[in-house]
């Protein structure tokens, strides 16, 4: 491989705009890292590619611990930590470890992966963690006290925008507590890309699958645009702990995701969850 060799990890890799920004980034000097929950359907893509690959259920966070020793013992350093895998849930469910399921798979899990591979991160020099998050965080609310809504109710929308929101607000813990190993992080909406989003949401799926949804969804590659620009701009200071929608800084945000407790509040209470420092 050449010198300039950079290391990218993507999860979420399997379709969809992860699948689109996985042949973008693809090439000699990328060492692609895939990730996907089906190894089906994650195989012709790291064929495709030359990416290595690996398979996990983020809604087993036993297989998100397994999945970080996989990688970590893979790869010396990372540089771009993409983390994409999610979807949207019906929140009436629980996953293998007890917790409402957009909460684990969309924040939980990769707050925990991220965690794990923090000192390959730091051991690039500089890095990025690049998470994808959504404009739905404004149908977000974030109840420390209330992570897997048991005591409020929980609809499928409210419960993905908080996930979301939570993807921010991880965003900015790690931009106010990682900045010192130069390890940056930013987090970005893409769009409503017309994927295989919300196939585990009896609503939001339905939503998707309609007829109109060709009027005001976006390709997959279009989707996929502003992840691949952020990874292939890489650790960059200058936007660290930003929100992007799309290719734009500062994007539309509730208001809890610039709350400074809240921020600390959500780490504290995910490391504990899934026993980290």
């Amino acid at each position: 491989m050449p010198e300039t060799t950079r290391t990218i990890v993507l999860t979420g890799a399997s379709d969809g705009i992860g699948a689109v920004a996985a042949r973008k980034l693809a090439g000699p000097e990328t060492d692609l890292i895939l990730v996907g929950r089906s190894a089906d359907k994650l195989a012709p893509i790291a064929s495709e590619t030359g990416a290595r690959s690996f398979t996990a259920d983020f809604s087993e966070l036993a297989q998100v611990r397994e999945l970080a020793d996989s990688i970590a013992s893979a790869v010396d350093s990372i540089d771009v930590l993409m983390n994409n895998a999610g979807g949207t849930f019906d929140p009436k469910n629980r996953t293998a470890d007890g917790h409402e399921p957009n909460f684990q798979i969309d924040h939980l899990a990769p707050f925990l992966l991220t965690n794990l591979l923090r000192e390959r991160l730091a051991a690039a020099g500089s890095s990025l963690v690049l998470n994808t998050s959504s404009v739905g965080n404004l149908a977000g609310s974030i109840d420390l006290d209330d992570l897997d809504f048991e005591k409020r109710r929980a609809f499928g929308l409210r419960a993905y925008g908080t996930a979301k929101l939570m993807n921010i607000l991880f965003t900015r813990g790690i931009a106010n507590r990682w900045s010192d190993d130069k390890i940056y992080s930013a987090a970005v909406h893409p769009g409503p890309a017309a994927t295989s989003f919300g196939r585990d949401s009896k609503f939001i799926g339905l939503a998707y699958r309609s007829p109109l949804t060709r009027f005001v969804t976006i390709t997959p590659d279009q989707g996929a645009a502003p992840l691949i620009e952020l990874a292939q701009r890489g650790a960059d200071p200058t936007i660290n702990g930003v929100y992007f929608s799309r290719h734009k800084a500062n994007g539309l945000q509730n208001p809890q995701a610039r709350n400074e407790s809240l921020i600390d509040g959500l780490w504290q209470r995910s490391a504990e969850l899934v026993g980290v420092a």
